[in-house]
Order: structure tokens, then C-alpha cells, then sequence
């Protein structure tokens, strides 16, 4: 368990900011990434408007609350 959660938080912004951005690395992420997607079936739609309905039925939902 964390006890001090900001001395947490600034650690990892301090070791962020300490290493250098990998561009390729980074690149490499992003496509597997966008793979996934594909292979889960994320990008199938072809009608971008198709499902909006439920959409925004989900999102009345939350915000409601």
C-alpha cells in the first residue's frame, strides 16, 4: 500500500521526464496497439453513425447520475 501517494506521483513524473522519449519504441506501441484493435474488431464499421443510438442511451445514462 502507498502511503504518501503525491511523493508516488511526483517519483514517476520526475522519472518520466529523466528519460528520453523513444520514437521507434514508441511507434512499435502504437501499431500493436492499433492490431489489437483490428483483430477485436474495433474498426469493422463501416457507417460511422452505425450504434450511435445506444451511444448516446449510454451517455444520457451516466451524466444523469
Amino acid at each position: 500500500m502507498v502511503r504518501n501517494p503525491a511523493a508516488l506521483e511526483r517519483f514517476e513524473l520526475d522519472q518520466l521526464r529523466r528519460r528520453p522519449v523513444d520514437y521507434r519504441q514508441n511507434t512499435a506501441i502504437v501499431e500493436a496497439l492499433a492490431e489489437e484493435a483490428r483483430r477485436l474488431g474495433t474498426f469493422r464499421r463501416k457507417d460511422p453513425l452505425e450504434g450511435i443510438e445506444t451511444i448516446i442511451r449510454v451517455a444520457r445514462a451516466v451524466n444523469s447520475v
